[in-house]
């Protein structure tokens, strides 16, 4: 009997930028590093660099974070990238890296033209950086729906992963009998078949879920030999086929969340590759070596780390921290209306307007990465030569790429941190706040639209439980307007 071991990483920062700046500003709670991304890089980032784990595991970096880490920590960033190059000789074949939906955004909450952007903008990320297609690609938060996974498939790409109770019925390929998921779980230790409503598929992996948990909130990632022989120990002994056992965690748990992780992980690493009789892999080799004996069907609109589904990003659903008892989520409503009431004023201002300077406005904008990832004038050049109804003008240009930021902020707006933890005063609110306020001084000047008044409206019934705080409107007029360029 075949047995593989894979331990995934899903390394993700959200992008702290200020969006008048283009810059990361001192953040006191990172002491003594500047920010927070700069603190991680040290505890976890390049220490896993430095011992080669990327190379034998499976991982996703987030693009925004690769984006920060090629202009602040070069050194990682290359490491990153040769990692990936070194597993498909470790893997013949198959890079270790996935990629990831563009800025974090939970997919199933988005509509249908910002889903498109946000799968299409991470695969083009990762084409740009690794030099090649990914096969598999990690969904923030694992948050999934089938409309999610038909537009993946549409992208060519082959896999993701979910957790274990994402997973409603299964079936095997062979006898068609499909069985409900009961409460020990998904047999985890395969791949499987889901078929899609227009035909399509897709393949799915689950990682286990007791192992993975215990990695995350158990401590069994300081602790080498032990995760080692969790991992040995995790397939079924009454199983003929081959099987995969696998774990997905945040990658920041090795080192960052749980100090000394990363060398425990890569010691575990070591342990199996000189032991056996289960061998290291990724997803994508077991995939093209073992195709799905099984078919799953998804529980719809489901994640890794909310239990009533995808209800954390807009609702007080009960799930948070844990850090502040006592303390209630009823802002997430109102922030999510607000920015949802932002998107969908725009969007047919942004449709009639850049649609006299486009072709297509919505497929200009999935093109519009390439600006990101390369602002050169040889592909501005290219881009408006695909993209644009005619010859522009130097001012219709500029006028063009002001639609486009416009739209990059309004994506950037829905980052899920901002409704993950506890209160609408912490950081990662303010953070998507300020991509708000940003796209509504565009959305003014390019539309002459009075958007701000309304939009404040709507978040002021987004109420913090620090009294001091106030509300939306005072969180975004305490932390966002001092930021603007020229003020912060």
């Amino acid at each position: 009997m075949e047995r593989f071991i894979c331990v995934h990483g899903h390394f993700y920062q959200p992008p702290r930028e200020n969006p008048w700046t283009d810059q990361v500003e001192l953040q006191p709670s990172a002491h003594p590093y500047h920010d927070w991304n700069e603190r991680i890089t040290a505890e976890c980032y390049r220490p896993l660099a430095e011992l080669g784990a990327y190379a034998r595991m499976s991982f996703d970096f987030g693009p925004t974070l690769l984006h920060w880490l090629e202009r602040q920590e070069p050194e990682v960033y290359r490491a990153v990238l040769e990692s990936d190059r070194r597993s498909a000789e470790i893997f013949p074949g198959h890079g270790s890296a996935m990629a990831q939906a563009y800025n974090h955004i939970i997919l199933p909450l988005a509509n249908h033209h910002d889903r498109v952007t946000q799968i299409v903008w991470g695969i083009r990320d990762f084409e740009w950086r690794f030099g090649r297609r990914p096969e598999g690609m990690w969904l923030p938060e694992t948050a999934v729906d089938l409309q999610t996974l038909e537009i993946l498939s549409e992208q060519g790409i082959r896999f993701t992963v979910l957790a274990p109770h994402q997973a409603r019925r299964t079936c095997s390929l062979r006898d068609g009998q499909w069985k409900e998921i009961g409460r020990h779980g998904i047999h985890s230790t395969r791949s499987y078949l889901q078929r899609l409503p227009s035909g399509k598929q897709i393949h799915l992996f689950f990682y286990h879920g007791s192992i993975s948990r215990a990695v995350s909130f158990e401590r069994l990632a300081t602790d080498g030999p032990r995760l080692a022989e969790k991992l040995q120990h995790g397939f079924y002994r009454d199983a003929s086929e081959p099987q995969l056992v696998s774990i997905a965690s945040d990658g920041e748990t090795y080192g960052h969340h749980h100090a000394g992780g990363d060398r425990a992980l890569m010691e575990a690493l070591r342990r199996i590759e000189s032991e056996g009789p289960a061998r290291l892999t990724n997803y994508a080799e077991y995939l093209d070596k073992h195709p799905p004996e099984h078919e799953v069907e998804i529980l719809e609109k489901s994640s890794w780390s909310c239990s009533h589904g995808i209800d954390r990003w807009w609702s007080d659903c009960g799930c948070n921290s844990g850090a502040n008892p006592g303390w209630r989520q009823e802002w997430r409503t109102p922030l999510r209306n607000a920015l949802d009431w932002l998107r969908d004023s725009v969007i047919p201002h942004y449709e009639e307007s850049a649609g006299r300077l486009f072709k297509d406005p919505w497929a200009a904008r999935d093109r519009s990465l390439e600006l990101i990832l390369d602002p050169s004038p040889e592909t501005a050049r290219k881009f408006f030569g695909t993209q644009a109804r005619r010859p522009l003008t130097e001012e219709e240009r500029r006028r063009a790429l002001k639609f486009l930021d416009l739209q990059r902020q309004a994506l950037l707006m829905y980052t899920s941190c901002g409704w993950f933890f506890d209160d609408v005063g912490g950081i990662e609110a303010a953070q998507i706040l300020r991509y708000a306020a940003r796209a509504i001084e565009l959305a003014e000047e390019l539309f002459g639209l009075p958007l701000e008044a309304r939009f404040l409206e709507v978040l002021s019934e987004a109420r913090s439980n620090d009294p001091a705080k106030g509300d939306g409107r005072k969180i975004y007029e305490t932390m966002v307007r001092p930021v603007k360029a020229g003020k912060g």
